[in-house]
């Protein structure tokens, strides 16, 4: 058997929670060919995906949002992208349907959550299944204008799908197909290098760890050393803004994911993201989100947040400013925690599907 991921290259996060599904595929089946396609640097995925036998092919799916930065987004520069993602489309599902065919085994269609999936689908006649929290429907539509027409057609791609796995934090996603709903969907961290856990083991300070996803938002130095009490903790990406890295602040070497860091962590300060609320949420570490104002999800994320994480929410100029809120009391849930088993579910429902 063959699942094949179409994984959305907007940002890390599609990857990360297909990755940890994979996983959890692989220790219930470890005779099944397991390929993640997307368009994300293969550092990055070889840094996700760690040991377990996943294949990368290196395709671009889908445009999602042309980010202007990790708090905004380009509308321009987006719709000028899906116009040349659509030219490409053709010839990349008649490569992708020929190399499928070629292994000579049955495929599962897996998306997360670009609308080609379902055509590589029709082209190879093999079931297809989502796994999101939101459609591009739903994120284009609100646009109005040019992006009515790309969401339409996203909106009838993902009808064409046999089941939805509807993660948390999730938007309307109204594609009339099957669902089933599912836990926090993250994975599991690995061990530390033993230098790394040595300066853990010492701190004596509250351990922060700085991530905006995989754009990165170029930070001012002098703001992490106003908070001396604290240390800091960045994962790649690392643009920051002045000259030396402050005692305070350890910067993490390519390998090691944020997800690693979260069992030593007091908090995160970041922007909404799902992978990143996810596997802070599992681990128990407070968030500090920074708002953002132009992206559908967003309404979501901070909703989850409120009602499952303890948080505190901040302003983009709370952050400019160096205001992060680390000696304010986190913020208590609403309702209670998310279960952590959803990439496990995820598994077993792909497994369902084809046995």
């Amino acid at each position: 058997m063959l699942i094949y991921v179409c994984s959305s290259s907007h940002g890390f996060g599609h990857a990360a929670r297909d990755v940890a599904v994979l996983q959890a595929v692989h220790q219930r089946r470890p005779d099944w060919r397991l390929v993640l396609s997307s368009q994300l640097n293969e550092r990055v995925l070889r840094s996700l995906i760690g040991a377990t036998p996943i294949q990368i092919r290196p395709c671009r799916w889908d445009v999602g949002m042309v980010q202007a930065d990790a708090l905004g987004s380009d509308p321009t520069s987006t719709l000028q992208a899906l116009d040349h993602l659509n030219r490409q489309l053709p010839e990349l599902l008649r490569e992708e349907a020929e190399w499928i065919r070629s292994y000579g085994h049955p495929a599962l269609i897996f998306g997360d959550i670009p609308p080609a999936a379902a055509a590589l689908a029709d082209r190879l006649d093999a079931p297809l299944i989502w796994m999101s929290n939101f459609g591009w429907d739903d994120i284009y539509a609100p646009f109005g204008g040019a992006f009515l027409s790309h969401a339409d057609q996203a909106r009838e791609s993902y009808a064409k799908g046999q089941l939805l796995l509807r993660c948390p934090f999730d938007l309307a996603m109204n594609w009339g197909c099957p669902e089933q709903r599912l836990g926090l969907v993250c994975g599991t961290a690995r061990p530390l290098p033993q230098d790394l856990l040595e300066m853990l083991s010492i701190l004596d300070r509250p351990l922060i760890q700085i991530g905006f996803g995989g754009l990165g938002l170029p930070l001012d130095l002098g703001l992490v050393q106003r908070w001396s009490d604290h240390h800091f903790v960045m994962a790649e990406p690392h643009p920051l803004l002045g000259d030396g890295i402050p005692s305070n602040l350890t910067l993490l070497p390519m390998g090691i994911r944020p997800l690693d860091l979260f069992p030593f962590c007091e908090r995160h300060l970041g922007k909404p993201g799902f992978s990143t609320f996810a596997e802070a949420m599992a681990a128990g570490v407070g968030l500090h989100v920074v708002e953002r104002q132009d992206f559908a999800e967003v309404r979501a994320l901070m909703d989850g947040l409120v009602r499952h994480s303890h948080h505190r929410q901040l302003t983009r100029q709370q952050l400019v400013n160096g205001d992060w809120e680390l000696d304010q009391p986190l913020i208590e849930p609403t309702q209670g925690c998310l279960d952590g088993w959803g990439a496990r579910s995820a598994a077993e429902a792909l497994i369902m599907q084809v046995e």
